[in-house]
């Protein structure tokens, strides 16, 4: 199969940028209407100099809450804002920033959620591992060195008992945080035509159980390093994935990620 550029399917967005790029690497945080959480991400990364090692990309799925004021984005070094404009949510998002990235030319891209439950002091961690050659690393908080605090026990018992076994088994490689989008890949991978992430089946949350599954399958070199994961003490839990149907809709597409069939058609 040959993949061209024109080929990739990718949701309309617009770019605001008011840096010129500056490193190989880059940070992508998906958002949308994440009000002071985004803002304090972005600061705790200022704190931590993440700018100094990568550029900063944000890219909106539609937020209206007006956390991501310019001058705010500018004054913790935010690079460029990328605004969906067409359809999809997470996949959407994600697609309209992979191809940025790669257009620009970075090699190495970690992705953060904009919600700020993921601790960016691994960020450093993720793009070493990149550097010595693994080509998807997965931040995970169940390994030695990560840290768990206040996940809904739901949750952390699919995480564990279901999601990352499921996608250990199907995909070869053991996994133990599969449902977080802390995790960082190299170019070369997302750019490969047996992989194909610019499709429109693509709109939701399929890419990161795709990835997880498909990646080791192609032979390509993965890895977990240790991060801290940090739900609020008062319960409210920061997530897009909420309800019955929400998680059933997540099962389905775990499912469908472990049987192939999001594998790109030859």
């Amino acid at each position: 199969m040959v993949e061209t550029r024109a080929s990739w399917e990718i949701p309309a967005y617009q770019v605001e940028s008011w840096r010129p790029r500056r490193h190989a690497r880059c940070v992508v945080i998906p958002v949308i209407n994440e009000g002071d959480r985004i803002r304090s991400l972005l600061s705790r990364m200022q704190g931590l100099q993440i700018a100094d090692l990568a550029d900063i990309v944000i890219v909106d799925g539609g937020s209206t809450d007006g956390s991501l004021d310019r001058g705010f984005l500018e004054s913790r070094d935010v690079r460029a804002l990328l605004v969906k404009t067409g359809p999809g949510r997470l996949g959407g998002q994600l697609r309209c920033a992979y191809a940025f990235a790669l257009d620009e030319g970075y090699s190495q891209i970690v992705t953060i959620d904009g919600n700020d439950k993921d601790d960016p002091e691994a960020i450093p961690r993720v793009f070493a591992a990149l550097e010595a050659g693994v080509d998807f690393v997965q931040a995970s908080r169940f390994i030695e060195g990560g840290v768990e605090e206040n996940t809904p026990a739901v949750r952390s018992l699919a995480i564990r008992f279901i999601h990352a076994p499921m996608l250990s088994f199907f995909s070869g490689f053991r996994w133990t945080d599969t449902t977080q989008g802390f995790r960082g890949y190299r170019a070369e991978m997302l750019l490969d035509p047996r992989v194909a992430i610019f499709r429109n089946v693509f709109s939701e949350y399929e890419l990161l159980a795709y990835l997880s599954y498909r990646a080791p399958r192609m032979g390509y070199r993965c890895l977990e390093v240790p991060s801290a994961r940090r739900y609020p003490p008062d319960g409210k839990v920061p997530t897009k994935v909420a309800g019955l149907r929400a998680n059933l809709s997540l099962m389905r597409t775990l499912l469908s990620a472990c049987l192939g069939v999001y594998d790109p058609r030859t």
